[in-house]
């Protein structure tokens, strides 16, 4: 006569998957959160990522493009503080940053246009800086020195500013789209300190895919 062997408890197969589970959490566990927090630091203080959510920005940014934000650009911050553990460079004309609106605190990018103890004049969408204007022409990229910039004015140019003295410290912010754009013609200067950091490129484009876009 053969003896049957009894099948295997429940309770005791769920008490060794616990075991295992266990096992694998004192082995593997610590490694994995110290890597989920390096990553979290990476991507507060060295690089990130933005969604361009409407078109303030065009033609240089296009609603849904998705854009590589340089985080150690104007220096490296404690993580989720504006703390600065060094110092890096100073927003320039033509950089386009991330920052928090100073009227709200949403996030937006936009194109900085003067910097701290620049004269600004701007009339129908077009920049005179230090009484210098940028294009000599209507149809002509505006000249920020290491970028040209080209307009949209389909919707006109927005609010003029005349004779604007820019803080030291701050910076003044336009859209690409000056008709179309809410930035510091509403809501002011934006201190230097408080921008998070400069869009780089764009490495995804709607209907084009991956794809790298210098800015």
């Amino acid at each position: 006569m053969t003896a049957s062997i009894p099948p295997p408890s429940p309770w005791r197969a769920a008490g060794q998957r616990d075991k295992r589970v266990r096992g694998w959490l004192r082995r593997e566990g610590l490694p994995l959160l110290c890597l989920l927090g390096l990553l979290l630091v990476a991507r507060s203080s060295l690089a990130n990522h933005y969604y361009v959510p409407s078109g303030s920005m065009e033609p240089t940014l296009l609603p849904g493009d998705r854009v590589v934000v340089d985080m150690r650009s104007y220096g490296l911050r404690v993580p989720f503080t504006q703390w600065a553990v060094w110092g890096g460079e100073t927003p320039e004309r033509g950089d386009v940053v991330v920052f928090r609106s100073p009227s709200d605190g949403v996030r937006l990018i936009k194109r900085v246009v003067a910097v701290g103890g620049d004269r600004v004049d701007l009339v129908d969408g077009r920049l005179t800086i230090n009484g210098t204007p940028l294009a000599d022409r209507r149809d002509a990229p505006e000249d920020f020195g290491d970028v040209q910039v080209t307009l949209n004015l389909d919707a006109g140019g927005g609010p003029d500013l005349a004779d604007l003295e820019v803080p030291e410290g701050q910076v003044l912010v336009l859209g690409d789209h000056r008709g179309a754009s809410i930035d510091g013609r509403y809501f002011g200067f934006v201190p230097a300190a408080a921008i998070y950091g400069q869009a780089r490129g764009v490495f995804w484009r709607t209907g084009d895919g991956f794809g790298w876009r210098k800015l």
